[in-house]
């Protein structure tokens, strides 16, 4: 008998011997497909973050320009421009970005620095099909712009600053600021030596070409500064009180014993007197001794004549009514203010809201300070005189002058070595660079 099989169309389509490569194949091709579509919304996002990078750092360095203009009003809406011409619009009605600007408070970027963060939602195109959390993926970028630095003030000069003749300013401490627009306002010359953390001017023609042959200059050269905004200014204090008419007449210009050395001031510690003029150490007297306490200089001289040993700790001094200040060659004064150390350690009695300022010009006096100091001269404590013109002279020898000072033009010569100390009398000042610099 024949046995008559199914037709071979009939086999074929029952055999499914070959599903499994299909499926296979399927499966193959829709994690393709997946890898595919998540090379490209990474691709995507990494572009975002470049761009976003790019937004924050363009914000960062147009708010620290407008920074350095001392206008800090629009540094919101310069920073969103430059992030909108990167790509990062902060008006859009949908999915907006953020620019938040912060001033960075650790590090080295301490002082007049601007930090701008820049955010945006980016939409993906395949990853939201996964995850509905994954629609759209935040994206942001950090950068600070600046290169500024707050400068502790110790010298404040409103017109000419002169170092010459082999003279030393020690400011390795704090900053050293001059706020005249004149070219020649600032003059280094003579073998001088300047050592300060920064020196900065509100003119633009005085560096380069400060120093001469022989010259040293010892600040970072990123902190010497043309063309600062900024000014620096002293915290004037609050004048003594005292009755004009109460004034003494000058009690050191009179014949005394030999042998006699009178202690000049109040008659106790941290009060207050007030001399029409004060001659110290005059008809050969070596060891006149003021007393600790407040003196006012009423409208004549506080004179310290050429002989040694003269002065007292615990020392505030105000001169006004045009009073001046002068101290002759090779005197060897030791003044040091309440509070501060004393020559040979120690400190000096307290004087208050007095204490680490040494000399205060009346604002409104200009009579000129002149100070020729000898070999063992200890000066310890601030000078605030804005208006005057102080000339320190070592004469042939080193002058210790330590403080802050702030006058109106200061001349520093002769072999005079002075040490600038910060002074919280004498304020602080910021330097911002004619064009700010991205730093991180």
């Amino acid at each position: 008998m024949k046995i008559i099989g199914k037709p071979r169309t009939c086999r074929l389509l029952g055999d499914d011997s070959g599903q499994t490569v299909i499926f296979v194949a399927l499966f193959l091709g829709l994690v393709a497909v997946g890898f595919v579509a998540f090379s490209l919304d990474v691709g995507n996002l990494f572009r975002a973050k470049r761009m976003a990078q790019s937004a924050a750092q363009a914000a960062a360095v147009a708010a620290a320009q407008q920074l350095g203009t001392n206008d800090s009003s629009n540094e919101q809406a310069v920073a969103n421009a430059m992030a909108k011409l990167n790509g990062f619009d902060t008006t859009l009605a949908t999915n907006p970005a953020t620019v938040t600007l912060t001033t960075p408070n650790t590090g080295n970027f301490t002082g007049s620095y601007v930090q701008a963060t820049v955010s945006m939602p980016i939409k993906t195109y395949f990853m939201g099909a996964f995850n509905h959390a994954m629609a759209t993926v935040p994206i942001s970028a950090t950068a600070i712009a600046g290169g500024g630095t707050t400068s502790q003030t110790c010298v404040c000069v409103t017109n000419n600053f002169v170092l010459s003749g082999g003279s030393t300013l020690n400011a390795n401490a704090c900053g050293v600021f001059n706020n005249s627009s004149a070219s020649g306002s600032i003059s280094i010359s003579g073998g001088a030596t300047l050592d300060a953390i920064s020196l900065a001017g509100d003119s633009t023609g005085w560096y380069p070409g400060i120093t001469g042959s022989g010259d040293t200059i010892n600040v970072p050269v990123a902190d010497i500064v043309q063309g600062v905004s900024s000014t620096c200014t002293a915290m004037t204090p609050a004048p003594p009180s005292f009755v004009p008419a109460n004034c003494l007449n000058d009690p050191g210009t009179g014949w005394l014993a030999p042998g006699s050395y009178p202690a000049w001031g109040p008659a106790s510690p941290g009060g207050t007197i007030c001399y029409k003029s004060l001659t110290v150490g005059a008809n050969g007297r070596t060891t006149d001794t003021l007393n600790p306490g407040i003196y006012v200089i009423y409208g004549g001289k506080l004179h310290f004549t050429g002989n040694p040993n003269l002065g007292g700790n615990g020392v505030f001094i105000y001169l006004t009514n045009g009073a001046s200040l002068v101290m002759d060659g090779g005197v060897n004064v030791n003044l040091v203010s309440g509070g501060a150390t004393k020559n040979g350690g120690g400190t000096a009695p307290s004087l208050g809201s007095y204490n680490g300022l040494l000399i205060y010009q009346d604002p409104t006096d200009s009579s000129a300070m002149t100070y020729t100091g000898g070999s063992s001269s200890f000066i310890n404590g601030g000078i605030i005189a804005p208006a005057s013109f102080l000339t320190i002279n070592g004469g042939s020898s080193a002058t210790n002058l330590q403080g802050g000072i702030s006058v109106k033009s200061l001349t520093i010569t002769g072999g005079a070595y002075v040490k600038a100390l910060v002074d919280t009398n004498e304020g602080s000042f910021t330097i911002y660079s004619a064009a700010p610099k991205l730093v991180q």
